[in-house]
């Protein structure tokens, strides 16, 4: 570290910010019930794969799933055999991939820069709120950011050294992330690095990057990687090649069949809140990042801010052409911007950056008047009335926070306080992050199926029949430890379905008669159905309610 560095930021203060991230990193994992969809679709999963001992084909309530690869399937199961199924080891694999995007890009920007640069970028990329959050979600969009952050992390040191030997280990090591990026949610893994790579040697002029990659032994070791599970899925199910590289990939990307089509600047916003305070930044830092001068230590006068943006531009492109979007495709760029930021941050003059955080004050305000009325604008029923109220408190704490640490920033950016300024705005802003997450667990009993898991676990017996109709919840699974058979449901089983067809009821008519069948039943039905159900000669009662489902028990004659 240099000696500026050292001398700006007192050594107990550097431990405690090193505890802070740590803290702010797995201190939220088990105290939150599991949500509804992700956080129940992949846990389940794992539990399943856990359960079942079977690794290669994933499943989902007991049907065949391919939507997406195993490697979190695979962390999540391993993590379960270790420590249990709870909320904590579910949401452990993502904590731990959010935590090493922090160390890789604070090794980035100390290597290719100095180690402020890299302290920086590990407290801003912590303090981003989106980023911060979805570390403690159980998304696979965490783990593809670790790997895709890895794989970018080989490739700017393979481009930053002079010495031949150690640019080809550090191109192996891109080449072996950008396999678990593969392994993590599909081809996006290595279309995006390649794309960058083609890009980047257009943009620069700089052909030869293109035949020093080593393809050779790099593109061996990705298929070392891959290779083994594509192959093994595929033997022991023919059907994944067409459903996982062309529906999944190809048809998903072309049409709005998945109900996720958004217009095209859906991500803007999401960018823009989600990288709060410091997007007020991100645009005057890329603009100085594009003209960067190539870093020292290049032979090849490599700029890699550059090559970040082009990268962070490409996938946002990308997602935003798709006809399927959804929040979380943006994590990959949040680690690497938020290098871009941090270089920006040493660099510029203080007195002019106070004044790009100064704007935050009034949006902290905006927020405090959002969150007040945020209740009466989404809550239709009583109980739910309440929990968003009770949100709604820890919103407008967390709104004031940002807005307060804002202004102190602007202070002390005034008073050329670089690092103070810095610290204030982080360290407020994961106060502020924390508060948000404390209001969400008021509103997460309408999230997860755990209090509908509760209501049936005194009635369940191991020769119960569970059924869910017209209606599945993703984490009710996961809590009663128990597959479900699906009524008159289909979404994203429709092709477990077809393959297994006697795992499912295919219409509501035919559920009588598999509720009459001698045997305790339970079923999850659409939360207003229960007289639907009596007309049709369902003798029950209702143990559960609530405005999105229902559960009903078989009355014995």
């Amino acid at each position: 570290m240099t000696r500026s560095f050292l001398t700006a930021v007192p050594k107990p203060l550097l431990i405690l910010c090193a505890v802070l991230v740590l803290f702010i990193s797995l201190d939220g994992l088990g105290h939150r019930k599991l949500a509804n969809p992700d956080e129940g679709r992949y846990s389940e999963i794992s539990r399943e794969m856990a359960q079942t001992g079977d690794f290669v084909t994933p499943r989902l309530n007991g049907l065949k799933y391919f939507e997406k690869p195993p490697m979190q399937y695979w962390a999540s199961a391993i993590s379960f055999k270790l420590f249990g199924e709870s909320e904590f080891s579910a949401r452990l694999y993502t904590a731990l991939c959010g935590l090493g995007c922090i160390l890789l890009v604070a090794f980035l920007g100390w290597r290719l820069y100095d180690a402020e640069t890299g302290m920086i970028a590990a407290f801003v990329l912590l303090s981003s709120p989106y980023f911060a959050a979805m570390n403690e979600i159980v998304t696979l969009d965490t783990g593809l950011a670790f790997w895709m952050t890895l794989a970018m992390t080989g490739f700017l040191m393979s481009q930053s050294v002079a010495d031949d030997k150690h640019r080809k280990r550090w191109l192996w090591l891109g080449w072996a992330a950008t396999g678990g990026a593969v392994l993590s949610k599909g081809l996006v893994g290595l279309v995006f690095p390649a794309a960058t790579v083609f890009i980047y040697g257009l943009v620069a002029r700089d052909w030869r990057l293109w035949f020093r990659l080593e393809w050779l032994r790099g593109g061996a070791i990705f298929l070392l990687v891959t290779a083994p599970w594509f192959i093994l899925v595929s033997l022991r199910n023919p059907e994944f090649p067409q459903f996982f590289f062309i529906h999944e990939h190809f048809e998903r990307f072309l049409s709005d069949g998945h109900r996720r089509t958004e217009p095209w600047w859906f991500f803007l916003p999401i960018l823009f809140f989600g990288f709060l305070p410091w997007m007020t930044a991100l645009v005057p830092a890329s603009w100085k990042a594009w003209r960067e001068t190539p870093i020292a230590s290049s032979p090849s006068q490599f700029k890699p801010l550059q090559f970040i943006l082009i990268y962070s531009l490409f996938i946002l492109l990308f997602f935003s052409k798709s006809s399927s979007k959804l929040p979380a495709y943006l994590m990959p760029f949040f680690p690497v911007l938020a290098l871009v930021v941090a270089r920006f941050l040493t660099t510029f003059d203080l007195r002019k950056l106070s004044w790009m955080v100064l704007p935050i004050v009034p949006l902290g305000a905006v927020g405090i008047y959002a969150a007040y009325i945020a209740p009466s604008k989404r809550a239709r029923y009583d109980v739910s009335r309440q929990l968003y109220d009770e949100m709604s408190v820890w919103l407008m704490a967390a709104s004031a926070a940002i807005a307060v640490v804002a202004l102190l920033g602007f202070l002390l950016m005034r008073w050329q306080r670089r690092w103070s300024a810095v610290l204030v705005i982080a360290i407020g802003n994961m106060v502020a992050i924390e508060l948000i997450e404390r209001g969400y667990d008021e509103i997460s009993p309408l999230q997860s199926g755990h209090a509908v898991a509760e209501s049936i676990r005194p009635h369940l017996a191991p020769e119960t029949r569970l059924y869910a109709v017209q209606n599945y919840d993703q984490s009710l699974p996961f809590y009663l430890k128990r597959t479900i058979t699906l009524v008159d449901y289909v979404d994203e089983f429709e092709m477990g379905q077809k393959r297994e067809p006697q795992k499912y009821i295919a219409r509501v008519d035919d559920f009588p008669a598999a509720w009459n069948a001698p045997g305790p039943v339970i079923a999850l039905i659409p939360p207003r159905d229960a007289d639907k159900f009596r007309a049709m000669g369902l003798k029950l009662k209702v143990l559960h309610q609530d405005p999105r489902r229902a559960v009903i028990m078989k009355i014995e004659p």
